[in-house]
């Protein structure tokens, strides 16, 4: 019979990760114990020992300055577009609000331009008015200027024609209905009749 040579197996033979860890760790602490700290000479000032930051190369090599740059440009630009987010949400609550708030001018004007004889109820009329503007202005809503100014399809909607030697060409002769813009952007558009 012969005796067959056993392989061995160069995996089975190689020291575990676990090993291999646990003898550089002994290894260290070795080193640690061998070196004491020495004293300083006499008559000078102990220095201060920089802490050694074994962290800074590791993230240095795991995370380059390139990508930490990258990610704050990142933040940054997110933080500038969620204010702008809020603040266009903002403006267009203030819409929805004032829009719903419009049929109730219209029926102020309205009853302001009707005659009465009751003086006390037409001054109570102006004063809600005169209110009513005023939370207009403070909430940044503008009334569009239309009586007398140039035809604006951007501005104005018109809704009649008429024919009159008095004013010139595309000029808007009455308003029908107030238009309103909150800074650039119109919540409605001031319903008017144009002249020739």
């Amino acid at each position: 019979m012969s005796k067959k040579k056993e392989k061995k197996d160069p995996i089975q033979e190689a020291p575990a990760a676990e090993e291999i860890l646990e003898e550089r760790a002994e290894a260290a602490e070795d080193a640690g114990a061998e070196t004491e700290p020495q004293a300083d000479p006499p008559g000078e000032a102990p220095e201060a020992a920089a802490p050694e930051d074994t962290e800074a190369p590791v993230l240095e090599q795991m995370v380059p300055k390139e990508q930490f740059l990258r990610l704050a440009a990142e933040y940054d630009n997110y933080r500038k577009r969620t204010a702008k987010e809020k603040e266009g949400l903002w403006s267009e609550a203030k819409a929805d609000t004032v829009q719903a708030f419009l049929p109730v001018y219209d029926n102020l004007e309205r009853a302001l331009k009707q005659e009465t004889a009751d003086e006390a109820y037409k001054k109570g009329v102006e004063m809600t008015m005169n209110q009513l503007k005023e939370v207009f202005a403070r909430l940044g809503i503008t009334e569009i200027e239309a009586q007398g100014k140039p035809f604006d399809p951007n501005l104005h909607n018109a809704v009649m024609h008429v024919d009159d030697e008095n004013l010139g060409e595309n000029v808007v002769a009455q308003v029908f209905q107030a238009g309103f813009m909150l800074g650039e952007k119109v919540i409605r558009f001031a319903m008017v009749q144009v002249a020739n």
